[in-house]
């Protein structure tokens, strides 16, 4: 058998060419710790502080501007696929809709009053 579901084409771009085709060939086990370094994962965390981790996580991140983390995630997703003068129109794009948003505005207005941000999502 071979890597399938994607794993490809994934795993060359997530961890460079020499170890995904070491990994997929010699069946190594890989650790958590090991996919934090190769860059397989964001972050490891101990099964004992895991609720805690995902609750603090989710909870900055609903608390931030999350139109701009949609935007910002539907660039990220887009580079593969953009050379770069595309991927640049497509940043230029999203940062002028990004700047048209009630929390770039409440973003901007809080830093100047050097107050903490609060966010809505629109």
């Amino acid at each position: 058998m071979v890597p399938d579901s994607g794993g490809t084409w994934m795993l060359p771009r997530l961890i460079g060419l020499q170890r995904a085709t070491a990994l997929a060939m010699l069946g190594e086990k890989v650790t958590a710790a090991d996919a934090m370094a190769m860059g397989m994962i964001f972050k490891a965390v101990a099964d004992d502080d895991f609720e805690e981790a995902i609750s603090r996580m989710s909870t900055q991140l609903a608390n931030m501007p999350t139109k701009a983390l949609g935007m910002t995630k539907r660039a990220f997703n887009m580079a593969f696929e953009n050379d770069l003068n595309a991927q640049l129109d497509l940043e230029g794009e999203l940062q002028t809709a990004a700047g048209q948003t009630h929390d770039y505005k409440e973003g901007v207005a809080a830093f100047i009053e050097k107050r903490k941000p609060a966010f809505i999502g629109q």
